[in-house]
Parts: C-alpha cells; structure tokens; sequence
C-alpha cells in the first residue's frame, strides 16, 4: 500500500475542483461517495485518501449504493474501448464461450432479482471465480447481497485509488 505522498496525490490535491471530480467518478460513480472525498483534500498521504474512502463507502445509502453500481459494466462485458474495466476483468478475457454464455445468464438472473448489476472486485480473479461467485451469491437476501456489493465495492475504489494517487502523470 501507498502510503506516503506520490506525484499522483500531489497532483490530485492541487487540481482544480472539476479536474479531481472527474477523476473521482473514474474511481467511484456515487456523487456522494466523490464529494465527500472532494471535501476532505489535501490529503497528506494515501492512507488517509484510502480510509475517507472506506469511511465514505460505508456511509453509502442504497441509492448511493445504486448510482456506484450503474457505472459497473457487467463482468464478462467490459466497457468498450475503457482500459480499466478491461483490465479489471482480464479473467474473463481467455474464458470459454460456454462460461461468457453461462457468466451472461447468471448476471441476467442477478440482475432480475436483485434490480442491479452483479458487482464482484474482479481483479485477480479468474472467469471460474466470479462464475462461483455469482452462483453463491444470487441465494442472498437482498439486505446481505448490499452489504456484499459495499464492501466489494470498497475493494475496488482502493485499487482505482491506488493507480490514481501512483501515476506519474495523467492518463
């Protein structure tokens, strides 16, 4: 983990307001989630950007909750031409078609029952992986289901966060 100043915090710290807005909603699509990290700049190191975070996720509330989900591609069919979901879901990149076709009825089944994208930190994780994954969770009620989608949520924010406040310069 970050924990010290870096080129990225330094430059996200002294931005312009509509700047660092804009490269919170590539971290997080919640308002409230980017406006309460806005707020609370300059950060004097990473860890204390990464906790706000933490803090700011976990005062999401399920509208909140939906606005972050809406900017979440479903896993299997990452956003065209965006490097970072790509990349977040490299593991579906080599999977089988029967596994992107099964991938695709499970998130359609999440979606039904649960009236959003099924959101899983997916960096890392293998096509099998989030397969099981979805599998296990579609039998959640939808109160335990959100609280899973908060803190799989929180996971991904503090990677993005971390590629934000460690790139030299601007993508």
């Amino acid at each position: 983990m970050t924990s010290g100043t870096t080129p990225g915090l330094t430059r996200f710290n002294t931005s312009a307001d509509g700047d660092a807005v804009a490269a919170l909603h590539e971290v997080c699509s919640s308002s409230a989630w980017g406006s309460k990290l806005l707020a609370q700049r300059p950060y004097a190191t990473a860890d204390d950007l990464f906790l706000a975070s933490d803090a700011a996720t976990a005062e999401l509330t399920a509208e909140d909750l939906a606005e972050a989900m809406a900017g979440h591609p479903p896993i299997g069919r990452p956003k065209a031409g965006d490097p970072t979901s790509s990349r977040e879901q490299s593991g579906m990149a080599g999977a089988s078609e029967a596994l992107k076709a099964e991938m695709l009825e499970l998130n359609l089944a999440y979606q039904e029952k649960f009236g959003h994208v099924f959101l899983i930190c997916a960096t890392g994780r293998t096509g099998e992986q989030m397969r099981d994954a979805v599998r296990e969770r579609i039998g959640n009620s939808p109160e335990r289901e959100r609280e899973i989608v908060r803190t799989e949520l929180g996971r991904i924010n503090r990677i993005r966060l971390t590629r934000l406040v460690e790139e030299e310069s601007p993508a």
